[in-house]
C-alpha cells in the first residue's frame, strides 16, 4: 500500500512546477512575438531617422511624460490620465453598456418571434449598414452636444453585433429542449433564465467581442465631433494640429494596449461563464 501511494503523491508534487512551466511557455510564446516587433521597429526607425516615425522607445517616452510622471501616491499617474484616459472610458463604457443592454433584451424578443423578425430584418439590416458619420447631423438635432452625442455615436455603431447575435441565438434554441419545458410547465421567465439565456450566450459573446472593438474605434471617432473637450479623441486632434507625432503615436500606441487588455480581459470572462 505504500508503495502504490509514492506514485500518487510525487505526481501531485510535480504537478505545481508543470504548471509554472506552462505558464512561463505561455507567456514567452505571447511576447516574444511582440519583443521581436518592437525590436524591428527600433532598429528601422533608428535607421529611417524620419520625423514622421518616432522609434518606440521614444514613444514610451512621451506616453510616461503625458500619463505616467505622476507621483509614486497616485500609483505614478499623471493628470492627463484624468483628461484624456478617464473620460474616453467612461464613454466607451457607457455606450458598450447601453448596447449590451439595449441588443440582448431586443435580440431576445426578435429572436423568439420570428414572425416580427421576418417584418423587421429588413429594417434591421439596412440600419445596421450605415455609417455612424452620417448619423451626426441628427444626432446633433436630437442630442447635446458633447457626451450625450459621443454615447449615441457610440450605441448606434456598436448595437448591432450584439441585437443580430443574440436574436440568431435565442431562435437557435433546441426544439426538444422549449418541448420539455413546456412538458414541465416552465414560466415563461424560467424558460429565458434557464433554457434560453444559457444556450444564446455563445453567441452573445461573439456579438459582444465585436462590439468591444467597435466601441473604441467610435469612441475616438465620438471625441472628434464637435462640443468635446476632453479624452484621447480631442488630445489627437490637438496634437494633429500642432503637428506633434509623438503625441500622435503615443495615442495610437495606448489605444493598441487598451483594445488588447479589454479582449483579454473578456475573452477570461467568456472562458469562465461559459464553463460554468
Amino acid at each position: 500500500m505504500t508503495t502504490a501511494a509514492l506514485p500518487a503523491r510525487s505526481a501531485r508534487t510535480v504537478r505545481p512546477g508543470a504548471f509554472a512551466f506552462r505558464l512561463v511557455r505561455g507567456l514567452l510564446h505571447r511576447l516574444l512575438p511582440l519583443a521581436i516587433l518592437i525590436a524591428g521597429w527600433e532598429a528601422a526607425t533608428r535607421a529611417a531617422d524620419s520625423p514622421f516615425f518616432p522609434p518606440p522607445s521614444e514613444i514610451v517616452q512621451r506616453m510616461r511624460e503625458m500619463w505616467f510622471a505622476g507621483p509614486a501616491s497616485h500609483l505614478f499617474l499623471s493628470s492627463g490620465v484624468r483628461e484624456d484616459i478617464v473620460p474616453s472610458l467612461y464613454r466607451m463604457a457607457l455606450g458598450l453598456l447601453l448596447s449590451v443592454v439595449v441588443g440582448v433584451v431586443l435580440g431576445m424578443w426578435l429572436g423568439r418571434s420570428e414572425r416580427v423578425l421576418a417584418y423587421l430584418e429588413p429594417v434591421l439590416q439596412f440600419a445596421r449598414v450605415i455609417p455612424p458619420p452620417t448619423m451626426v447631423p441628427v444626432f446633433i438635432v436630437l442630442f447635446d452636444m458633447g457626451t450625450q452625442m459621443q454615447v449615441a455615436s457610440i450605441v448606434f455603431g456598436a448595437v448591432w453585433p450584439v441585437l443580430l447575435n443574440t436574436a440568431d441565438g435565442a431562435r437557435a434554441v433546441d426544439s426538444t429542449q422549449m418541448a420539455t419545458a413546456e412538458v414541465f410547465r416552465l414560466s415563461g421567465y424560467q424558460r429565458i433564465r434557464y433554457l434560453i439565456i444559457p444556450s444564446a450566450l455563445p453567441k452573445i459573446f461573439a456579438g459582444l467581442r465585436l462590439a468591444l472593438s467597435l466601441s473604441l474605434i467610435l469612441m475616438i471617432f465620438a471625441e472628434l465631433l464637435p462640443g468635446t473637450s476632453d479624452g484621447l479623441g480631442f488630445q489627437l486632434t490637438n496634437a494633429q494640429s500642432m503637428s506633434d507625432l509623438s503625441t500622435i503615436w503615443s495615442i495610437i500606441v495606448l489605444l493598441g494596449i487598451l483594445g488588447y487588455l479589454f479582449n483579454t480581459i473578456l475573452l477570461a470572462v467568456e472562458h469562465r461563464v461559459l464553463s460554468l
